[in-house]
């Protein structure tokens, strides 16, 4: 007795297709699993023939071999249980064998028959519509993710006597589907905003330049100055994600289970923000089957790390690869995966290690060696990924005590929309370049030329200011974005003199 079953996996943030073949003989019982298995697939034993019993469905123990092919890679997760379920039942004739090669059955199964959620339902309805299969069979609260895919039956099932009777045609399931724009919209709305924070204008306005141009950024000021709260609100003035990039970064999330039940669709901009005490392969991804890390959960969002000098300096410089390439390769013997990282990064510190240098209401108690041991946990290579440092200062009581609101996110996010246009438009002619954050030096002898009034201004902070000489490309591309941000076509000596506040670090204030 034979029977074949189509399920699917994901390896990385892609999945592909999973034949699970059942052989029943009439020997004394045993039962193997092979096609190389791991923990949670070997345990779908128990679950899968208590689940069977207690749907009321009658077998006699048989010798059972069960294949899950291509046997040559590593199956990981409970996504098979529902599958292998249904191969047995098959086997044993209580399913009808022609309707099963329509639709690729996913999940795990409660010992009482119910059926779970599983993770990387998206990436499976993608490649279930890539190979030309009919629909999905998957738990109901898997159902609005797999819809997001269009051209495909997405049938919602609640427990293994559902997905037997629809099997055999006796008890219809209609397919789901959602209305993905107005999904789309609904979860695109963000619970903060900047009119939360008082003061900080200064900062606020560095934040826009950031976002306008995808700058990196880090803010430098004492405890309490409102550096993560502004940070947490940053993702609220970039441009709002577009389907693609939302199914993308969705991709990952549901890969990594941290779908909420319900949501459907990642539609809001990620923020993540990682403890300093994380370790590289948390950060940038790891395992002996590599899962995507911090870096790829924030793909299109924002990583936050706050503390920066107390990140362990092998966890920062690994970061250092999908800065440049927005991408991380994770290398392992059983396999490499890549996985995207296209994030903006917003760091944090204190201006020294007790945190009070530059706050004029608290004395600090640290030397300049302290100082200077504290700057330099923070390498070179990493500061050259940062186009701005801006100062935090403390928050003045008049400020915290007033009723006055701050500017909406929605105004700030228009003007940054519009500049990130500006940059499309200019950077039309180039593949893979977006924004003006991603001009190497070539482009910025192109984009970014200046008047002899502001090379002047350039060459007095390079020389007068202690400017380092990196500082100068990221003052250009930052002044560009400035311009933009004003809709100017040249770039004016007052575009050139905020960008230059704007390298805090590199004019050495606490050396």
């Amino acid at each position: 007795m034979y029977a074949q079953v189509p399920s699917s996996t994901v390896l990385g943030i892609d999945a592909y297709i999973v034949k699970v073949e059942v052989h029943l003989e009439n020997n004394p019982p045993k039962f193997f699993m092979v096609g190389l298995p791991e923990g949670a697939v070997k345990e779908s034993k128990s679950r899968v023939f208590s689940a069977i019993k207690n749907s009321g469905y009658q077998y006699r123990p048989k010798r059972t071999t069960i294949n899950l092919a291509p046997a040559d890679i590593k199956k990981e997760g409970s996504a098979f249980d529902l599958p292998i379920a249904v191969g047995l039942l098959a086997a044993y004739g209580h399913v009808k064998h022609e309707n099963l090669k329509d639709y690729i059955l996913l999940g795990e199964l409660a010992l009482d028959g119910n059926l779970r959620p599983i993770h990387g339902a998206l990436p499976i309805s993608i490649c279930a519509k890539s190979n030309g299969v009919r629909g999905i069979i998957l738990p109901e609260n898997n159902a609005k993710e797999a819809s997001l895919t269009d051209e495909l039956e997405i049938i919602p099932a609640n427990n293994l006597r559902d997905v037997v009777e629809f099997l055999n045609d006796e008890s219809p399931i209609p397919p789901f589907t959602i209305d993905i724009d107005s999904l789309f919209e609904e979860q695109s709305q963000y619970r903060i905003d900047f009119t939360d924070v008082k003061g900080q204008e200064h900062v606020k306005r560095a934040l826009e330049v950031a976002a306008a141009g995808n700058h990196n950024i880090i803010m430098i000021g004492p405890p309490g100055s409102g550096k993560t709260m502004i940070a947490k609100r940053f993702p609220t003035i970039l441009p709002k994600m577009t389907l693609p990039e939302a199914l993308s970064t969705t991709k990952i999330h549901s890969v990594a289970g941290l779908m909420e039940e319900g949501q459907g669709i990642i539609a809001t901009r990620p923020f993540r923000s990682p403890h300093h005490t994380i370790s590289d392969a948390a950060l940038v991804g790891g395992g002996r089957i590599p899962r995507p890390g911090e870096v790829s959960l924030a793909h299109h969002g924002v990583l936050f790390l706050d503390e920066l000098p107390e990140f362990k300096k092998n966890v920062l410089e690994v970061m250092r690869q999908p800065l440049e390439n927005d991408t991380v390769t994770i290398s392992r013997a059983l396999v490499s995966l890549s996985y995207p990282a296209n994030f903006m990064l917003i760091a944090a510190m204190n201006p020294c290690p007790c945190g009070y240098a530059t706050d004029p209401n608290n004395t600090c108690s640290c030397s300049v060696p302290q100082i200077q041991k504290y700057m330099s946990k923070v390498s070179g290579p990493l500061l050259d990924r940062i186009d701005i440092h801006i100062e935090v200062p403390a928050v003045k009581f008049s400020e915290l005590s007033s009723d006055r609101k701050g500017e909406p996110s929605t105004n700030i996010r228009e003007r940054v929309q519009a500049a990130r246009e500006y940059q499309l438009e200019r950077f039309d002619d180039r593949e893979e370049m977006y924004c003006n954050a991603d001009m190497d030096s070539k482009d910025i002898r192109k984009y970014c030329t200046v008047g002899e009034q502001s090379r002047s201004l350039l060459k007095s902070a390079i020389t007068k200011l202690g400017l380092s000489a990196r500082a100068y490309d990221r003052i250009l591309k930052v002044s560009r974005t400035i311009a933009d941000l004003e809709g100017a076509e040249d770039i004016r000596p007052e575009f050139i003199s905020e960008a230059i506040q704007y390298r805090s670090l590199d004019r050495q204030l606490w050396a």
